[in-house]
């Protein structure tokens, strides 16, 4: 995939594709309301001289006014709130988030030179999409944070920043990479444009830089407002470490302290993973009901319902959570989910009208320039062709070599039949040493799963048993083949797993 920068916009229905100058009509009625408001004009000058008082029949009442002005306010006040947080790379509500976009893109109309409107639209667009999965905004973003650059170049730290986080969106870690040391070239004590950085470090697989960004970050001391979004990043990058316990105080610290409704329950989605991760399936759920409750649009919340209710058995209620998710936003990560929970109640029907609906999703975000490698190659590993999932995730592992990219490269690997190479990768995405350190149930799922079929049984043992011991509920599909696996290796002969 070609560098964001050089990526084509391709064709949108935004208000930037193919401006048509105005129809006559518009003209004509553009002249009358300029006669009708001098006539106005004229009409309050004459009633000033008039001695008598004037007349106020059909104007609006004091208390209409007043609450026309307060609506006004409160819109304004919402308005730039939704500026601060998309430009911060925080979440913003629907609402908020629907007007502010409205009113940039009416004053990029208007202005069409004012770089610092373009950088906004461009965020606000990042941030719709990273809320609603509508492809369609991904080449909008770009195309107004490039006219950001393009205007007002030097400088332009929002514009960069904006970048980064679309690139992060996309996939696109090197892209990422790039916009974020550029934007923190130019404003090195921007606390904003670490979280970024840290997503794409970690996308790269570059696990130290990640951390080293974390140190600057919280060497800044940014303010209050700042506070919750560094110790959720925090969170991330302790969690990727296996720090479990330090990433969950991070990320209920977060919760506790956010203000804003979507950013609260951005957290508690994030707490909800961390639970979900560690088969704490009660608290996970808890975590995502309450984000759902304060944030109805939090469509990834809705997922982890769904995830949560199926681990607890009540199997009506999971399917009824993902369609929630999929009705607010078309992620194919989410559908991924949904299909392989069908597949695994033996709903092979449904289940296959999901996979294919994944595919057509895929086709729009890779036409939106998404790298849906990743996704695509475990799709073509577990349900589809495991040659073409070899050669997908293969070369993006040249591209961007991170954890989750070693753990898919490695279990396409084992499905192929290759598992001396597969054990390679999937090392690397469960040993500390060579990986960030993440503790992940399906990681050491696999690894055990190539570690049988090469005879490792002592290896497979535990790396089955330490899935199984992470989260009994990582799967609806390989959990029972962990259990059914461990069964048939039978129990541990003595001194078998001593240290040599």
């Amino acid at each position: 995939m070609c560098a964001l920068d050089n990526r084509p916009s391709g064709p949108t229905t935004s208000l930037f594709t193919d401006p048509q100058p105005p129809r006559p009509g518009r003209r004509v009625l553009r002249r009358l309301l300029v006669v009708a408001l001098a006539g106005s004009a004229a009409a309050g000058a004459a009633l000033m001289l008039w001695p008598h008082a004037p007349d106020h029949r059909g104007a609006p009442s004091p208390a209409a006014g007043a609450q026309a002005r307060a609506r006004a306010k409160a819109q304004a006040a919402a308005q730039a709130a939704a500026q601060t947080a998309v430009l911060d790379g925080l979440p913003a509500a629907g609402p908020d988030l629907a007007s502010l976009i409205g009113a940039r893109e009416s004053l990029v109309r208007a202005r069409p030179k004012d770089g610092r409107a373009w950088a906004v639209l461009g965020a606000a667009y990042v941030e719709r999409a990273h809320r609603t999965a509508d492809t369609a905004d991904y080449p909008r973003a770009e195309h107004a944070l490039q006219t950001s650059l393009q205007v007002a170049a030097q400088g332009n730290t929002d514009a960069l920043a904006g970048l980064a986080a679309l690139a992060n969106a996309r996939r696109d870690f090197p892209a990422a990479r790039r916009f974020g040391e550029e934007a923190l070239k130019a404003a090195p004590k921007r606390w904003s444009t670490y979280p970024a950085l840290i997503d794409a470090y970690d996308g790269l697989g570059d696990y130290k830089a990640a951390r080293s960004a974390l140190d600057k970050l919280t060497a800044l001391k940014p303010g209050a407002a700042a506070k919750p979004a560094v110790m959720a990043r925090a969170a991330a990058v302790y969690r990727d470490r296996g720090w479990r316990e330090d990433a969950a105080a991070q990320i209920t610290d977060a919760a506790a302290a956010a203000q804003a409704p979507a950013e609260q329950a951005a957290y508690l989605t994030q707490a909800g993973d961390l639970a979900f991760e560690r088969g704490d399936r009660d608290d996970a759920l808890r975590h995502f009901t309450a984000a759902v409750r304060l944030d109805p649009g939090q469509a990834q919340a809705r997922a982890g319902q769904g995830r949560a209710l199926a681990a607890l058995g009540r199997t009506q209620e999971a399917l009824t959570a993902y369609q929630g998710a999929l009705a607010h936003r078309q992620a194919p990560d989410v559908t991924l989910e949904l299909a392989e929970l069908y597949e695994s109640l033996g709903m092979g029907q449904q289940a296959e009208a999901r996979y294919a609906l994944l595919q057509t999703q895929v086709r729009h975000e890779t036409d939106a320039g998404v790298d849906d490698e990743l996704l695509l190659g475990r799709y073509e590993a577990d349900h589809g062709d495991v040659e073409e999932a070899v050669q997908r995730l293969s070369a993006e592992w040249e591209r961007q070599p991170g954890i989750e990219v070693a753990d898919a490269l490695g279990w396409a690997l084992h499905r192929a039949g290759d598992d001396k190479e597969a054990l390679v990768y999937a090392s690397i995405a469960t040993d500390s040493t060579k990986g960030g350190g993440v503790r992940s149930a399906s990681y050491a799922f696999h690894r055990g799963m190539i570690e049988r079929d090469l005879e490792l049984d002592a290896s497979s043992r535990r790396h089955l048993q330490d899935a199984l011991r992470i989260n009994p509920y990582f799967s609806p599909l390989q959990a029972p083949v962990a259990r059914a696996t461990l069964a048939t290796l039978g129990d541990q002969p003595p001194n078998e797993d001593l240290p040599r």
